[in-house]
């Protein structure tokens, strides 16, 4: 447990350095960010804010892990390491796109599809065959588990992985909002990895923890940098891979709810102006931006936010208390 702990403090120390070097350097690459046409006018004056700021977090696990690795016996953190590096590396070939082509587009959607399903297949196949994750679904509340055939799981699985990769990644939309909003999920990872024995396993969400509390310091609104898809993917590897890690996925309905919430409200808005030819159902979405248009500053947006992330987090902990009891 010490060595959790040590690990989460370093993560913030290692990550805060990383910034502090990593920041003058975006800058002097022109590494900023283009707003989107669609997006809200008044976000218009962000444009030229470094992106890539995902990097300093990242950067922070890696070491923290590399240097746990002699005293590390079950390996599987590394699965989910690596499965949150390859989606990381998929949003950085995003942004590198996009800072190329100077616009906000990158890779296309199909693009980035296959890609993230290849990945989320490579992991689910070593998981299994390691026995780092059985085909057990376990219903939350319930205390229940079905056995489900090794074919139709990993479909099941991939499924999950892709949709919550890019639910997190739809969450970075406001100064903060991804970071914070993550921060619980991350503490409900660490405590339920540690509840269950697995304490090799709680050390990339403690650290990660950690890293993203000192990556606030640079994003905070007005934030001096972005994550970027490179961190936002990055983020949302870890929250599916951890579920999965820890055989529960379905936790991640209560854990994951406003990640659900703001696609959710994506596809609401999507299906609506398609079904009444024009008209919309919220004022803008994602949802965060809904509530900007309703006049809700950033700080109230990311605070109120993440109150709900902490809240729901903490009925998901109330909800595997059968699994961990």
């Amino acid at each position: 447990m010490t060595r959790i702990l040590i690990t989460a403090v370093v993560g913030a120390v290692l990550s805060g350095g990383l910034g502090y070097l990593l920041l003058p350097v975006l800058r002097a690459l022109k590494a900023g960010q283009s707003i989107r046409e669609v997006g809200p006018t008044w976000h218009n004056y962000k444009a030229g804010t470094p992106m890539m700021g995902g990097l300093m977090f990242i950067g922070a696990v890696i070491i923290c892990l590399v240097c746990n690795l002699p005293f590390v016996s079950d390996y599987s953190v590394y699965f989910v390491l690596l499965l949150a590096l390859c989606f990381g590396a998929i949003g950085f070939i995003d942004d590198f796109c996009k800072l190329k082509k100077k616009q906000n587009m990158g890779l296309t959607s199909l693009q980035k599809a296959l890609l993230q399903m290849a990945v989320s297949a490579l992991f689910l196949y070593v998981m299994y065959r390691t026995g780092g994750m059985n085909c057990h679904l376990y219903i939350p509340f319930l205390n229940v588990t079905f056995v489900i055939h090794p074919i139709v799981y990993i479909f099941f699985a991939m499924f999950v992985m892709v949709g919550c990769v890019n639910a997190v990644n739809l969450t970075d939309g406001v100064d903060g909002l991804s970071s914070s909003v993550t921060i619980p999920v991350m503490i409900f990872f660490t405590a339920a990895s540690v509840a269950m024995g697995k304490f090799d396993l709680a050390l990339l969400p403690a650290c990660l923890t950690g890293g993203l509390i000192a990556y606030l310091f640079y994003n905070w609104h007005p934030a001096k940098v972005f994550m970027g898809d490179t961190g936002s993917l990055f983020l949302g590897g870890v929250v599916c891979a951890m579920a999965f890690a820890l055989d529960m996925p379905l936790v991640l309905i209560l854990a994951g709810f406003v990640y659900m919430m703001e696609t959710l409200s994506d596809i609401i808005q999507v299906a609506y102006f398609r079904a009444t030819h024009g008209k919309r159902f919220f004022r803008m979405a994602p949802i965060h931006h809904h509530f900007e248009m309703c006049g809700w500053k950033e700080e109230k947006i990311v605070l109120v936010f993440t109150a709900v992330s902490a809240g729901m987090c903490l009925l998901a902990w109330v909800s595997i208390q059968g699994r961990i009891g």
